[in-house]
């Protein structure tokens, strides 16, 4: 038994070996710093609205396209007529106390002209040509007086008529206004309506103002009346859209 004994004591010890270097491989414990609490602020409560703001005034400016058109058997006679009339044209309307500034050739075309006969090739009969300027008239009263002028001066078309104000800054500063406070009074009114509070404009974003383009005309004429052509300017409106975000709390 005694003899034993030293072998138990080894056999002992070298368990111990094996055993310690699992124990020290096992990293140790770290303590995780403390997360911080989940945010318990909530995303703005936001509402996004249009304004549209318009301000109604009598115009002070005209702008007008008129010109030439002219049928002949060839090209060089369709140009030659359109010519000779356009600059009848230039004449009138310089006579008529337009400036250099206010006037600009705004379409110049020479196009075939065919007969399409049936059961056939098309045939050309000869070629069209056209030429118009479009006129800035600054004196409204004066504006029937300018037309029939370009008549008398050769012109036989129109090709579209429009009214604006030459300086629409404080009118459109005035529409600015307007369309703010339409989308604010917007903003109020749905706050109201689920218990909330308009706290702040978030962003304002504007939309460009675009005037409305004229409205063609495209009448002849040759057959207007002899006394001043009647016009009636009546009102333009000139408006401004604003998108606003706004802030809305309890």
């Amino acid at each position: 038994m005694n003899r034993l004994a030293p072998a138990l004591f080894a056999a002992t010890a070298l368990a111990g070996c094996a055993t310690a270097p699992m124990a020290m491989a096992q990293p140790p414990a770290m303590e995780h710093p403390m997360m911080p609490p989940a945010s318990t602020i909530q995303p703005q409560t936001t509402i996004t609205l249009t304004g549209q703001g318009s301000i109604k005034q009598a115009p002070d400016v005209a702008v007008i396209s008129v010109g030439v058109q002219v049928e002949a058997k060839t090209a060089a006679d369709a140009m030659s007529q359109q010519a000779t009339q356009m600059n009848g044209v230039f004449a009138a309307v310089k006579a008529a106390g337009i400036a250099d500034r206010d006037m600009q050739t705004g379409n110049l075309s020479l196009n075939p002209v065919y007969e399409y006969p049936n059961n056939a090739r098309p045939r050309l009969t000869g070629y069209q040509a056209a030429n118009s300027i479009t006129i800035k008239v600054r004196d409204l009263k004066n504006l029937g007086k300018t037309l029939d002028a370009v008549v008398k001066g050769g012109g036989n078309t129109i090709n579209g008529i429009s009214f604006s104000v030459d300086k629409p800054e404080q009118f459109q500063n005035d529409a600015r206004v307007e369309a703010i406070k339409d989308a604010a009074a917007k903003a109020e009114l749905y706050a109201k309506a689920v218990g909330y509070k308009v706290a702040r404009i978030v962003t304002i974003s504007e939309y460009d103002y675009s005037p409305q383009p004229p409205m063609p005309v495209m009448m002849r004429m040759q057959d207007m009346a002899a006394e001043a052509t009647p016009i009636a300017a009546g009102e333009v409106a000139l408006t401004q859209t604003v998108n606003v975000v706004f802030e809305l709390v309890k």
